[in-house]
């Protein structure tokens, strides 16, 4: 067992001051000591075409590819776009598990969190990104799911958390989340 993982964090957001990226700070700040993260950039990806792999436009894809390639686990924090993820992460997740026989996905632990201003939390993107993540045998932790909902009045404006009970659940989310990643790492 290591001492400490490193943990690639995808937000799905590319706003800045965005709910996700809040969610993914608050998650962080809630870990046990033994778990490292850093913060892997999505928005600068071009869109993934074999055609381009290999080239100029590859320089940016190899660069995240050795990012998430050195990780131990992956933590995705995602707002739900018209019931799904946005095409930031999708476009990652493809990235990344290109070329054929080469994804730096097989075997990373995940979690994925997700966020709305709406009641459901972003159920639709969170079972949407994790149907790709089965297929790139990324085992998925399963409980507890991470929907969350109202996430305006959740975070005060300095992104610190506003609800203690909300604040509890997504430090057993970030305690589990610790334990998964060392059962698979």
């Amino acid at each position: 067992m290591k001492e400490t993982y490193d943990i690639a964090v995808l937000v799905g957001s590319l706003r800045k001051g965005s709910y996700s990226g809040m969610l993914a700070d608050a998650l962080i700040r809630l870990s046990p000591a033994n778990m490292t993260f850093r913060k892997v950039e999505i928005g600068h990806l071009p869109l993934y075409n074999p055609d381009l792999d290999g080239r100029e436009a590859g320089g940016a894809w190899a660069q995240f590819r050795d990012e998430i390639r050195g990780a131990d686990g992956v933590l995705f924090s995602s707002p739900e776009y018209n019931r799904s993820v946005p095409a930031a992460i999708k476009n990652a997740l493809d990235v990344g598990s290109r070329p054929m026989g080469s994804s730096v996905w097989k075997g990373k632990p995940a979690m994925v969190a997700t966020c709305s201003l709406g009641g459901v939390g972003g159920f639709g993107a969170n079972h949407h990104l994790r149907q790709p993540l089965v297929f790139l045998d990324m085992p998925v932790m399963q409980q507890p799911e991470v929907y969350v909902g109202g996430v305006k009045a959740l975070f005060a404006e300095d992104g610190s958390i506003a609800s203690e009970a909300t604040e509890g659940f997504l430090k057993t989310a970030a305690e589990t989340f610790a334990g998964w990643v060392a059962k698979f790492a």
